[in-house]
């Protein structure tokens, strides 16, 4: 590690000590959630629906890791899948510069593969006029429905080196069933990143009208999952540092 690097690690090791901005954290958390903050954003043209920082962390696990596949379960409007795709893109940009040689864009087998109940028409529409269509599959169905868990693991076959992202359901039940069907396929050192658990630490009332609430979330969901393994454990650097988060304890990183 460089000087400056070490500097980041000790900086994010004493977050959790810093009670006056995890206290500023939590408030803007509750606050924002009530405001819709994070539906605000967009990335190169289709509403995300993410905190900017996860954002970041996304951006900065993505570069590290550099999968050649990234499964996401729900797609909304379809700015994840964009979001993925154009940074799956720029490693490959990257990657040929770094080796002195063309870039030539229709010869990349890197993917995004996308997973949604119901993929409306003009999301789907949108999503495919878009550049990064040529990267991104999209299977329309429920994530843990057998048929479409088989179609996953058929297509990942070819893939060595893959990423999970989990934002679909956020009920307890849904949420470790889709763990159960897709985590294995994180590769080693990769991620299986699980959005929203946020919900865990709001009030109820900011959600009256899902489902899901305190206690039946995707945080209980993961807790509950890691007391079946060992191959995964919680990155809680990625959450220290951004103290802005939806997933808290969600960004699990594959050890074995």
């Amino acid at each position: 590690m460089t000087d400056f690097e070490m500097e980041i690690a000790e900086r994010i090791k004493n977050v959790p000590k810093n009670q006056k901005l995890k206290s500023a954290a939590s408030n803007f958390m509750l606050e924002s959630m009530r405001a819709k903050y994070s539906y605000n954003y967009k990335w190169l043209g289709r509403p995300i629906i993410q905190y900017p920082q996860d954002m970041v962390a996304m951006q900065e696990i993505i570069w590290q890791v550099r999968p050649d596949l990234i499964i996401e379960t729900g797609i909304a409007h379809g700015g994840s899948l964009i979001f993925n795709a154009s940074l799956l893109a720029n490693l490959d940009m990257c990657e040929a510069i770094e080796q002195n040689r063309n870039f030539n864009p229709s010869e990349s087998a890197r993917r995004v593969l996308g997973i949604d109940l119901d993929i409306r028409a003009h999301n789907l529409a949108a999503i495919n006029s878009h550049p990064m269509s040529t990267r991104i599959k999209m299977i329309e169905g429920s994530s843990t429905d057998p048929s479409t868990i088989a179609e996953v693991l058929a297509f990942s076959t070819s893939f060595s080196k893959i990423m999970v992202c989990l934002d679909s359901n956020h009920t307890h039940s849904h949420v470790l069933d889709e763990l159960n069907a897709y985590a294995s396929l994180t590769s080693v050192g990769s991620y299986c990143v699980i959005f929203d658990t946020v919900i865990e630490e709001l009030p109820k009332d900011v959600f009256p009208d899902r489902p899901w609430g305190p206690g039946d979330n995707p945080k209980t969901a993961v807790h509950e999952f890691l007391r079946t393994t060992k191959s995964f454990e919680i990155d809680n650097t990625v959450h220290d540092k951004l103290g802005i988060t939806v997933a808290r304890d969600g960004y699990l990183k594959r050890i074995q």
